[in-house]
């Protein structure tokens, strides 16, 4: 006779391995089994055997660290690493003539229009004569006639004399009315227009500070004065030196080019012709 096996298993563990009814009706639902008892909304979550540590001792920290902030560290002690820096973003400009102009600050009125003016007037008064010392017209000498004209005056050498003066109208006073380097063509100017001045004041003692022709200085002292103020004012933003800092803001270089103006007239008369042209001028008879 075969005999029975004997069930050696455990009732208790049978039990505890039939799921119970909460698990059943999870699988049921879901389809899979319960593998935590967080997964079934039925089951009470266990309790904790113990409270969240917050110490110290219990986060196992290391007591000889001291603490961010804590004393004993020096308050000024820089960190061991450096902090990344951003350089500041640079100011946009607040200063400019453009926005000085959009403002309604720094206004000039009519003072370009005017310095325009002024340098048409003066720009095209020695183109003229330039021109009849250069073509002949405007009835003019011409080139050969202002050689012969300036020989008969006295210049030790005509046509040198000549060439410069009708460059120095022409040329000059074509600058002026472009207002294309400025400082340099009043310069010229200046210094053909005091030439001039001396030629004349020279001729006769006594100061001729009258209209008369040929003699008179009234016409070149007027010219030579305005020439100055030119260098000195500047020529305005009606000028293709409007971007330049001499055009609107002329300041010590006005002063050098109107003394380099005047000792290069002095040169030029003194070298080219000679004589004193102040003769019989008060004290200096």
């Amino acid at each position: 006779m075969t005999e029975k096996p004997k069930d050696t298993s455990d009732p208790s563990a049978a039990q505890r391995s039939m799921p119970s009814t909460a698990e059943q009706s999870a699988v049921s639902s879901t389809g899979r089994g319960v593998s935590s008892p967080f997964d079934s909304p039925t089951e009470q979550f266990p309790r904790l055997s113990k409270d969240v540590p917050r110490t110290d001792d219990e986060l196992g920290l290391d007591p000889d660290v001291p603490p961010v902030g804590a004393s004993g560290t020096a308050p000024d002690a820089s960190p061991a690493y450096a902090y990344a820096s951003i350089p500041p973003a640079a100011n946009a400009p607040t200063d400019t003539g453009r926005l000085r102009r959009r403002n309604g600050e720094n206004r000039r009125g009519t003072l370009d229009f005017g310095l325009f003016l002024l340098r048409l007037i003066v720009g095209g008064t020695f183109i003229y004569h330039g021109l009849q010392k250069l073509t002949g017209w405007f009835n003019g000498p011409g080139l050969d006639g202002t050689r012969d004209m300036m020989e008969k005056g006295g210049w030790d050498h005509p046509t040198v004399s000549a060439i410069l003066v009708t460059i120095g109208e022409v040329g000059g006073g074509a600058l002026l009315v472009l207002g294309l380097a400025t400082p340099l063509a009043a310069g010229a100017v200046l210094a053909v227009i005091l030439d001039a001045w001396a030629w004349k004041q020279g001729m006769i003692p006594g100061f001729q500070y009258k209209a008369s022709v040929p003699t008179g200085v009234e016409m070149e002292s007027i010219l030579a004065g305005i020439s100055a103020v030119i260098i000195l004012t500047g020529p305005g933003r009606w000028a293709l030196d409007r971007n330049r800092g001499w055009a609107t803001r002329p300041f010590a270089g006005s002063f050098v080019v109107l003394l380099l103006s005047i000792a290069a007239a002095i040169f030029t008369y003194w070298y080219l012709h000679g004589g004193n042209p102040l003769t019989g001028i008060g004290p200096f008879n």
